[in-house]
């Protein structure tokens, strides 16, 4: 189970220190995922590194990325409750 006891989560968007921050118990293969996705994560000011990662995103990238982030997503939901 976990809970945060009211404590504000800390200002990043890195995945990574979220999931070291929190209580979860997650495996070895989720942490690395966490880092792979957190490369999703571009800053507007980098424009000829998102442009790298568009024309990566094909059907099946995209795809493939969205059934294992949703599956994850549920498994951290079910954690919370």
């Amino acid at each position: 189970m976990c809970k945060n006891n009211n404590r504000i989560p800390p200002k990043t968007h890195n995945l990574l220190v979220l999931a070291d921050k929190s209580s979860l118990n997650l495996s070895n293969d989720q942490e690395i995922f966490l880092g792979e996705i957190n490369g999703f994560n571009i800053e507007a000011r980098y424009p000829r590194y998102k442009q790298e990662f568009y024309k990566l995103c094909s059907k099946n990238f995209t795809s493939d990325y969205f059934f294992k982030i949703k599956e994850l997503f549920t498994w951290i939901k079910s954690q919370l409750v």
